[in-house]
């Protein structure tokens, strides 16, 4: 595969596919409008100076400062902290305000995943790998912390290791469903992942079987429909891949589709302009797959 195909693992399928049943984003109170004034008044008003709205955020920041010198608990700070630093590109400054909050929040895993990811952009991986598993040790099936602890692993080269998380995360889910527990791990996301970590180990044949798998246990699910269809596409299999972007297009929920769709056109654009879709052989098995 072409190094951008490579990056297919961490862009579109994991963001587009996974999010339809997942809620990925880790701090919903960092995402309310009250929290980013500051980004939307500047989209409202092109007008707005750079230089002003930075220096109030600036402000905003040292505000909250102030507040936790006296009060170095105060959640409301803490947060608001964390996000006008998100606003200001500090993500080193996110670090110390995240760590409070973990140890403050112990029960509320989305913290420390933000944590993880905070410490994975800024180049510690042993932190994010450790803090991810920290999660996962609490709660083996929360999928933030397992797609972000399998994405490190994949691009730290290690394909192999986040197949063995995954495995071994749904052999925990089988294991508390036969003693009645609780397992409360998503096994269809769980192995939309590990399919996609197969494809990016150059094993597609593995991939393929656990979409039809999928397919077979979630018929309404379009995930694993657009995965296989992509794939496909991947192997210059386009005319295999049409039927199932229609398909995963009539599957998907309404603010999916028309992304799909631009998926399928994409497809017929760049099998066309490489003259592919009749000159490579078909895989075994696929014509009667077609039929």
């Amino acid at each position: 595969m072409t190094a951008n195909r490579n990056r297919w693992l961490v862009g579109t399928v994991l963001t587009l596919a996974l999010a339809a049943f997942l809620s990925l984003s880790l701090l919903p109170l960092l995402g309310g409008a009250g929290n980013r004034r500051g980004g939307d008044t500047a989209d409202a008003n092109p007008t707005v100076d750079p230089t002003s709205m930075q220096a109030e955020l600036e402000a905003q920041a040292r505000g909250y400062e102030l507040v936790l010198e006296r009060e170095p608990d105060n959640q409301t700070a803490l947060e608001g902290l964390v996000d006008t630093r998100i606003q200001l590109n500090d993500i080193e400054g996110v670090v110390g305000p995240l760590e409070r909050l973990v140890e403050l929040n112990p029960a509320v895993p989305d913290y420390a995943v933000l944590l993880a990811q905070t410490k994975q952009q800024l180049g510690d991986l042993e932190g994010a790998a450790q803090t991810y598993r920290q999660v996962l040790d609490q709660q083996p099936g929360n999928m933030n912390a397992l797609q972000g602890l399998t994405v490190l692993l994949v691009q730290q080269g290690r394909p192999q290791a986040a197949i063995g998380l995954l495995q071994d995360t749904l052999k925990t889910a089988d294991r508390l469903e036969s003693e009645g527990a609780a397992a409360n791990v998503d096994t269809i996301s769980v192995k939309l992942l590990l399919a996609q970590v197969h494809v990016e180990a150059n094993s597609p044949e593995q991939a393929m079987a656990i979409y039809d798998d999928t397919i077979a246990l979630a018929p309404e699910d379009f995930r694993p429909v657009l995965a296989k269809a992509l794939v496909l596409q991947d192997q210059g299999n386009t005319d295999l891949a049409q039927p199932l972007f229609a398909q995963a297009t009539a599957l998907a929920p309404a603010q999916f589709k028309d992304q799909i769709e631009q998926m399928s056109a994409q497809s017929q654009v760049e099998s066309g302009a490489r003259g592919e879709s009749t000159d490579i052989p078909p895989t075994p098995g696929a014509a009667d797959s077609a039929e």
